[in-house]
């Protein structure tokens, strides 16, 4: 087997990155060879110039020709429209196609977030997604929009004039090319610590956000416990290590620039005496040597930028590499090729040997069994950590089980879609997530299938619209992040009528009255005896009052199920139910 070393594995990842970004600009193809033609018309105009005006000393000013003096500025100011169109065209059809590009590649890392397993995001700060998805996508604008064309310019426009100049003058153009192999020297020192300091800067960038991004959203832990200095005095530092970066990154080009200019000078210089000598001597004429002087400063200017463009480029190398890291993740979840179809979900659901674990054979559940049947209300008590919040995630498989079974009227939920599976369970958590919008939208979570008149009755239903009517715009009050302008009761009542706006056939609730004053929890109790009616329906609860008319309780310990029964049967056996039941009324 071929053995390469880490600067081959790095060239063969960079060609691989480059290919799959040159994938998404396939559909566009016709506009860029249309931007590329437009190149080749506007480094053409720009060569020609120098030689109209080095012809013109020549041939006219030289002679005295007034009418050929006159005729090369009307050709000249021709040649400005025409490379000034050009232009206008090339750097239009440029943005447009790369932001049509970005659009294109932001969309699909969205979409792609979207169909990662919950274990991704349990692992994953949510600040380096959100990094990927704007910081990182952002810096492939320059690359579509700018640089990929402008290299392909600067790379024609240095042959270009380096035939000019040689079919104009041999000699000369030897001169003038005396500095190139320490300009070729000096760039490729460049590129190389450039691609070093971008990747470093995109890498700060990343951790800066995901220190924002998890402060900013416990903010207000940090101010319970005074913490404000400390985390400044954090941040200070993440800062300080993200300018340090940005600063070496601008020391590279304070250096690489200048010296280039300072080459370039010493190119003039060289021209100026050799070419000066030779005009003296007759054998070189004025234009000839107008024309070098031009050539001199344009042969530097596309080596410069070429250099600093193969940096960009490299910087949008190191973000797409990041963005492709997350676009190759596999969702843990995935759909059956052939799904079954049930006609509808009535909700009997069973465990047959079930063993779960996150993390290799670390297991939160242990052979668990059990049969929860249509309609059925169930409820799963124990300790902290005894494996109930578990349950209810792979009853919606959020994640996959190890071993085991678990059918839903009698399909293996593998084979159900999970559109399918995760529409027919309506879940109520104990931390609700509000989005940024009003109170209507938040009920019918964007889907428009969902009437007003239906959001109105879901709220009515959970004894939400009481408070909802008493705002000064009822359905359409705004709400901001989290729904921080709402009390914990209001949040999970819009959360009840959010899950009934869905009509589901199984209900879930954790802990979902934990955070609720007894009189909400009254309402709540209320709508849930009218909305549990038909529906199989499973708590996990601490407050064994909440359950106590459960049709069966599933008492876990250490993973698995120790007791089941109704809350009479389980009294009735000296167990760990009754011990937490006494505990508790104690």
């Amino acid at each position: 087997m071929a053995k390469y070393t880490e600067t081959e594995y790095e060239k063969e990842s960079n060609k691989s990155v480059l290919l799959r970004l040159l994938a998404y600009a396939k559909p566009y193809w016709h506009w860029m060879l249309l931007a590329f033609l437009l190149v080749l018309c506007i480094t053409g105009l720009e060569l020609y110039r120098p030689v109209l005006v080095g012809d013109a000393i020549d041939e006219f000013i030289g002679k005295g020709n007034f009418n050929g003096i006159k005729q090369t500025a009307v050709i000249y100011l021709l040649v400005l429209i025409g490379s000034f169109v050009c232009n206008f065209f090339q750097t239009w059809i440029l943005q447009l196609t790369g932001q049509s590009i970005i659009y294109n590649i932001r969309q699909e890392v969205f979409e792609h977030v979207h169909k990662l397993s919950l274990r991704f995001f349990d692992i994953t700060p949510v600040g380096r997604i959100v990094t990927r998805v704007t910081n990182d996508v952002e810096a492939l604008n320059e690359m579509y929009a700018n640089i990929l064309v402008k290299l392909f310019k600067n790379l024609i426009k240095i042959v270009g004039l380096a035939v000019v100049m040689l079919s104009i003058d041999i000699r000369m153009s030897l001169y003038s090319f005396i500095l190139l192999p320490v300009i070729i020297g000096l760039t490729l020192l460049f590129k190389t610590i450039s691609r070093a300091t971008y990747r470093v800067v995109r890498t700060k960038i990343t951790f800066i956000n995901t220190y924002l991004s998890e402060h900013l959203s416990g903010m207000k832990l940090i101010q319970i416990f005074a913490r404000e200095k400390e985390k400044y005095e954090e941040f200070k530092e993440k800062s300080r290590d993200l300018y340090r970066a940005n600063f070496k990154e601008m020391m590279v080009f304070a250096i690489f620039r200048p010296s280039i200019y300072i080459l370039s000078i010493i190119s003039l210089v060289i021209i100026l005496w050799v070419g000066g000598n030779s005009v003296l001597a007759g054998t070189v004429s004025i234009g000839t040597l107008y024309i070098f002087i031009q050539y001199i400063g344009s042969f530097f200017e596309p080596i410069q930028e070429l250099a600093e463009q193969l940096g960009t480029l490299q910087s949008a190398m190191a973000s797409a590499e990041k963005i492709f890291t997350i676009m190759d993740e596999k969702p843990m979840i995935e759909n059956p090729r052939n799904p079954v179809n049930l006609p509808a979900i009535k909700g009997r659901i069973e465990f047959e040997h079930v063993w779960f674990a996150y993390e290799e054979e670390n297991w939160i559940l242990k052979d668990v069994s059990f049969v929860i049947e249509p309609g059925q209300r169930a409820a799963f008590v124990g300790a902290t950590g005894a494996g109930k919040s578990s349950i209810l995630n792979l009853i919606g498989r959020y994640y996959d089980i190890q071993k085991g079974k678990i059918t839903v009227d009698g399909v293996d939920i593998s084979e159900l879609s999970t559109e399918q599976l995760r529409g027919a369970i309506g879940q109520v958590q104990q931390d609700v997530f509000i989005f940024t919008g009003d109170i209507k939208s938040n009920i019918r979570l964007k889907n428009d299938e969902i009437s007003d008149e239906e959001v109105h009755q879901a709220a009515a239903y959970v004894n939400a619209a009481d408070f909802i009517e008493k705002l000064s715009n009822a359905y359409e009050e705004t709400v901001t992040e989290r729904g921080a302008t709402l009390s914990a009761g209001q949040r999970q009542l819009l959360s009840f009528a959010r899950t009934l706006a869905y009509d589901p056939a199984i209900l879930v609730m954790d802990e979902a009255t934990a955070n609720i004053d007894t009189e909400t929890e009254q309402l709540i109790q209320e709508a849930l005896e009218k909305l549990m009616e038909g529906r199989t329906t499973i708590m996990v609860a601490h407050r064994l009052s909440t359950i106590q008319h459960a049709d069966k309780i599933i008492v876990m310990h250490k993973g698995k199920v120790r007791e089941s029964g109704t809350h009479q049967q389980l009294l009735n056996v000296d167990g760990i139910y009754k011990k937490l039941y006494e505990l508790q009324l104690q």
